[in-house]
C-alpha cells in the first residue's frame, strides 16, 4: 500500500535531518553502555540491534559495554545463593564472582553478540580479561559506621588502567566490540566492576565523540521531576552537591561527568524504554535524554 502524501513527507523529512549527523559523526567512536529495559524486553532488544548496525553501517565506531545486574542476580537465586549488597555494590565472594563471569561474559554477552550479528553486524564478545585490556585492582568502601575504616567486599573492582589497542583493532576491521564490566588483577584473579565507569573510562581512553547510557528513567531529572538538559559540567557538579542527583544515577553521572572533564565531546542519558532512542539521540534535531557536555 502506498504512502500517503503527508506520511511520505514526514518520512522523508526524518531521512534528510539524519543527513548532517551522518556526516559530522563518520568515523568517528561512540561508546553506548546498555542496560536496563533495553536489555530485557524483545522489542527494545531487537530495535537496539538495528541501531547498532546502521550506526556501523553509516560510518560510525558503536562500542558496546553492558551491565547485567538482574540476570546475576537471577542466576545466584537459581543456585540457592542470596546476592548482598553493601552502598549500592554486590557483595563478590569467589562463589558470586564465578557466577558474574559465567552470566556477563558468557550468557548476556554472547546474546547482545547474536542479537546484533543477526541483524547484518560483525560483533566480537570480549572481557576486560581477553588481551588483558582492563586492568583493575580491589575497591574498598569507606564504612559509614566507623570513621577512618573501610570495608572489603571481594571481588569487587576499580579500574587501574586500560589498553584500547584491541578495541582499535576491531574497529579497523569493521568489528562491533561489546565488552562485559570484568577486569583482571596483577595475579590473573577476576573483578568486578561497575558497567557505567567502565564506560565512561574507555570513551576517555578512545577519545570518544559520544558517551550513551541507556538507562530507565528519560534522563536527569529536577527535583519536580523535570526533565534536564544542555548541562555542564560545573551545573552537574551543583546538582551534586545540593543533592538534585542521588541513588543510582550517582555511578552513571559520576563517569559522565569524568568523560566529559577527560576530553569526551558529549555524554547523552537517554530513556533506553524508547524504542530506537539511540538513533533518536544521534540522528535528530531534538534528542531524547540529557545531554552532558564540557564547559
Amino acid at each position: 500500500m502506498p504512502l500517503s502524501l503527508s506520511t511520505a513527507k514526514d518520512k522523508a523529512k526524518i531521512l534528510a535531518e539524519a543527513l548532517p549527523y551522518i556526516q559530522r559523526f563518520h568515523g568517528k567512536t561512540i561508546v553506548i553502555k546498555y542496560g536496563g529495559n533495553a536489555m530485557t524486553e524483545e522489542n527494545l532488544k531487537q530495535g537496539f540491534a538495528r541501531d547498532v548496525v546502521l550506526l556501523k553501517l553509516v560510518g560510525m565506531n558503536p562500542v558496546i559495554v553492558h551491565g547485567g545486574g538482574p540476570q546475576i542476580s537471577e542466576m545466584l537465586k537459581r543456585i540457592g545463593k542470596q546476592g548482598e549488597f553493601i552502598q549500592g555494590m554486590r557483595v563478590t565472594d569467589a562463589e558470586t564472582m564465578d557466577v558474574v563471569e559465567m552470566v556477563l561474559g558468557g550468557l548476556v554477552n554472547k546474546d547482545i553478540v547474536n542479537l546484533i550479528n543477526r541483524h547484518g553486524g560483525l560483533a566480537v564478545g570480549l572481557t576486560g580479561k581477553d588481551g588483558a585490556f582492563i586492568r583493575a585492582r580491589k575497591m574498598l568502601i569507606p564504612d559509614r559506621e566507623k570513621v577512618g575504616e573501610w570495608l572489603d567486599i571481594g571481588q569487587v573492582g576499580e579500574i587501574e588502567s586500560i589498553d584500547p589497542a584491541l578495541i582499535v583493532l576491531l574497529d579497523t576491521r569493521d568489528f562491533i566490540p561489546v565488552i562485559a564490566p570484568i577486569g583482571v588483577g596483577c595475579n590473573g584473579e577476576s573483578y568486578n566492576i561497575n558497567a557505567d565507569l567502565v564506560a565512561g573510562k574507555l570513551a576517555e581512553i578512545l577519545n570518544a565523540e559520544k558517551l550513551i547510557l541507556l538507562t530507565n528513567t528519560p534522563g536527569v531529572l529536577d527535583k519536580n521531576g523535570d526533565l534536564l538538559t544542555g548541562l555542564t559540567a560545573q551545573s552537574v557538579d551543583e546538582l551534586f552537591a545540593d543533592g538534585t542527583i542521588s541513588g543510582g544515577m550517582l555511578p552513571k553521572i559520576s563517569s559522565a561527568l569524568d568523560a566529559v572533564k577527560n576530553g569526551v565531546k558529549s555524554c547523552h542519558i537517554i530513556d533506553g524504554r524508547v524504542e530506537h532512542a539511540l538513533l533518536l539521540e544521534v540522528l535528530t534535531d531534538e534528542g531524547v535524554g540529557t545531554l552532558i557536555k564540557a564547559e
